[in-house]
């Protein structure tokens, strides 16, 4: 954790609170003692340690500067096995990508909505690992979509690209993004399907390659996230 953060309010952790445990453990903090932490969603500043018992920590927090800004960029990502998908959430978050749209795809398999990863809420702890991770307030927002169509619905950006090494005919490495917002739609282990790629280009989705190898969905969603910010101007 580079920075701990809190709801609006907290200002108690139970002692079985995983941030209690690393501020006890890890930090080796006690009453008096300050720390990074942040608002979720809101500001960024010090945490101070007012009490430490058995039953929790009492904090006090003083906030500096809104850590919340995340980059103008939106994935598209199709319904991945749960395990692949905690990896995916967390990593997009840490490098502060603003919104996710998780599909399921035509060839994926539907019985991943019924994962405790979205039935229990668990991808909302995932994500603000992710934040505290990074540093940074700002968690990224998540969107359900029973189908692609629903997805390409709400996604917007100035440009809009699909990966896919069958389609593409340009490098995302020579995407020209800087100064816009952007989409970017990665597919399934099974890939997009036919009727899914020609939905794709009726929105004005631009076929690109991320290289000439097949990638797991989740290293594609890495890479690519990282060469569509590294294009953004932002890394």
């Amino acid at each position: 954790m580079n920075i701990i953060l809190l709801d609006e309010g907290e200002l108690f952790l139970p002692s079985s609170d995983e941030r209690a445990k690393h501020i006890r453990k890890v930090l080796h903090m006690g009453p008096g003692d300050s720390f990074r932490a942040g608002i979720i969603g809101s500001m960024q500043g010090k945490a101070t340690i007012v009490s430490s018992d058995e039953k929790g920590i009492a904090l006090s927090f003083k906030a500096e500067a809104d850590g919340s800004a995340l980059y103008p960029l939106t994935l598209i990502i199709a319904q991945v096995r749960p395990i692949c998908m905690r990896r995916i959430l967390r990593e997009a978050v840490s490098m502060g990508v603003s919104k996710m749209i998780l599909p399921v795809s035509d060839l994926g398999e539907k019985s991943y909505l019924g994962a405790s990863l979205y039935t229990e809420g668990e991808y909302r702890k995932i994500l603000i690992d992710g934040a505290m991770q990074a540093g940074f307030t700002g968690v990224s927002s998540v969107t359900i979509a029973s189908s692609l169509d629903d997805a390409i619905a709400e996604a917007d950006g100035d440009v809009k690209i699909l990966l896919d090494n069958r389609a593409g005919a340009s490098d995302l490495s020579s995407a020209d993004l800087r100064g816009k917002s952007a989409v970017l739609a990665i597919g399934p282990e099974r890939g997009w399907s036919g009727r899914e790629v020609g939905l794709f280009s009726e929105a004005g989705y631009i076929p690109m390659l991320l290289g000439k190898r097949i990638l797991r969905t989740e290293t594609a969603a890495v890479g690519g996230t990282l060469l569509a910010l590294s294009r953004m101007g932002y890394v």
